[in-house]
C-alpha cells in the first residue's frame, strides 16, 4: 500500500478540471446529441483549421468540468470511440432531481442498460451516449 505524500501547497492555490475529452467519430453528431438529447449547452465550437475544432459541452446549470469533444483523427482514435475506458462507466452525470431528468432523458430516446436503482450512495441508472460510452445518472444523498 502506498501511502500518501504530504505536501507544502500555497493556501491560494486553487485547481479544477476545465474539461474532459471524450474521442467522437463526428462533431455535429456529437454536438446534436449531447445539446438536444442530453439539453447540454453548446459552449464553444471554434474552427482551428484542417478539420479540426474545438468544441466544448456541459450540462445545464453546470460551473466547472466541460466535455471537450474531439473528433478522432486517427484509426487508434477512432478504435477508441464508444470505448475509453474498456466497458466501464466513464462519466457521471450528477442532477438536483434524478427523477425529472430519468423522464426527460427516455423522452428523448436515450438508451438505458438497466432500471433505476437506489444504492446507499443515492439513485443511479446507466445509460449509452451515441457511441456506446456508459454513463451514470446519479443523484447523490
Amino acid at each position: 500500500m502506498h501511502q500518501r505524500e504530504e505536501y507544502d501547497v500555497k493556501s491560494s492555490t486553487r485547481q479544477k478540471i476545465g474539461s474532459i475529452a471524450l474521442v467522437v467519430e463526428n462533431y455535429d453528431d456529437a454536438i446534436e446529441f449531447y445539446t438536444r438529447k442530453l439539453q447540454f449547452t453548446l459552449i464553444e465550437d471554434t474552427p482551428l483549421g484542417n478539420g479540426k475544432r474545438w468544441v466544448l459541452v456541459s450540462p445545464p446549470g453546470a460551473t466547472e468540468t466541460n466535455l471537450l469533444l474531439a473528433q478522432a483523427a486517427s484509426p487508434e482514435q477512432l478504435n477508441a470511440v464508444g470505448n475509453q475506458t474498456g466497458g466501464r462507466v466513464f462519466l457521471f452525470l450528477q442532477t438536483d432531481d434524478f427523477w425529472r431528468d430519468y423522464q426527460q432523458m427516455k423522452a428523448n430516446d436515450i438508451l438505458f442498460i438497466e432500471e433505476p436503482r437506489i444504492e446507499a450512495y443515492g439513485t443511479v441508472v446507466v445509460f449509452q451516449d451515441l457511441y456506446g460510452n456508459k454513463w451514470d445518472l446519479l443523484q447523490l444523498h
